[in-house]
């Protein structure tokens, strides 16, 4: 049955059609559509369970503690908040607990513009919590996408027992799109470790050897660790490799775009090919460099000051025109006559 629905809708019931049990989430502009949804749920549906947390560390703690006991477990925020549960999404790597962290994007940092729409949190998603771990995150552009891909981050948690990153904005949140969620086919992924009381599972911040020993000050016992979850991980990303390409042979630029920017420029591609990563991390890179090579000039657009270009720069080993969109409102005609702008001054 078609119906008109907005990002933050169409996620929230990608959540539940992957089985989602759980969530637990403090109110934060612009996903609180998300927890509003989790607790009409709950109100209508006991087994479904909701938590409005006094703040997102709690919220991303209760996340852990559900997912433990046997629940696929999610929560919702946006940039300030997402940037208090880094610590708790690091644990979450070393418990390997799989988990789904959505973080609908608007401009920072601190409070920002609560309001308007950005891709700030690029790097955050790869880098916001301490040591080495590799992080799972999916942007889609569009309604239907919102739906697809948090089933998608589901399944790829289950399978690479970790937490995944699912990221939305301001704008993709509240886009309004006619879709038929029926006739969306994605596989759903069964629960894929037993909760705490059953088999031989620990859960401990501490590097441990397979006997749930806490070994900290033993490198080896760290390196079978991580080398065990970085094969998992490469693994189980492959697998999620989505992205698209729209190769034009008369244009010697390629455009990078991802989420909402990737909408923005779409009455481009009848002048420039366009790259646009789905799975924002781990990094495209055999893909970018399969396509890029064919360019003469590379560009990414996006909605921050460059981080995503700047990675893409360093897989590249070449230079990159890095164009972004600020301030967090924008006019389409504004955003293509800037973009003209800006490349005819770089590629001439």
């Amino acid at each position: 049955m078609k119906r008109l629905i907005n990002g933050n809708e169409a996620t929230f019931l990608g959540a539940v059609k992957a089985g989602a049990t759980f969530f637990a989430g403090y109110p934060i502009t612009p996903s609180s559509e998300i927890l509003i949804q989790a607790a009409e749920l709950n109100a209508k549906d006991p087994s479904f369970k909701f938590i409005q947390s006094e703040d997102e560390l709690a919220a991303a703690n209760a996340v852990i503690g559900a997912s433990l006991a046997g629940a696929k477990a999610f929560t919702a925020t946006s940039g300030p908040g997402f940037s208090l549960m880094q610590e708790t999404i690091g644990y979450a790597h070393q418990l390997e607990v799989p988990a789904v962290y959505i973080n609908v994007m608007r401009v920072g940092p601190a409070t920002g513009m609560p309001t308007r729409p950005s891709q700030h949190d690029i790097l955050q998603t790869k880098y916001g919590s301490s040591g080495d771990y590799y992080p799972i995150v999916f942007y889609p552009n569009s309604v239907e996408e919102c739906y697809r891909y948090a089933i998608t981050a589901f399944n790829a948690a289950e399978e690479s027992l970790s937490p995944v990153i699912f990221l939305s904005d301001a704008f993709l949140s509240h886009l309004y799109e006619v879709v038929d969620l029926d006739t969306i086919e994605v596989e759903v992924v069964p629960r894929s470790v037993p909760p705490l009381g059953t088999g031989n599972r620990t859960f401990t911040g501490l590097t441990h050897d397979e006997n749930l020993s806490p070994c900290t000050a033993d490198a080896a016992i760290f390196r079978q660790w991580h080398d065990k979850v970085k094969a998992r991980h490469a693994k189980i990303a492959k697998r999620y490799a989505h992205f698209e390409f729209s190769g034009n042979k008369k244009s010697d630029t390629l455009l990078i775009a991802y989420g909402i920017t990737s909408r923005v420029i779409a009455p481009l591609e009848s002048s420039f090919a366009v790259f646009r990563p789905i799975r924002i991390f781990p990094l495209l890179s055999d893909e970018l460099k399969k396509y890029a090579k064919d360019y003469k000039n590379i560009a990414v657009i996006e909605a921050n000051d460059g981080q995503y270009a700047s990675l893409v720069e360093c897989i590249l080993r070449r230079d990159v025109i890095s164009i972004p969109l600020l301030g967090g409102k924008i006019s389409l005609d504004e955003a293509i006559q800037g973009l003209k702008d800006k490349l005819n001054r770089e590629v001439i």
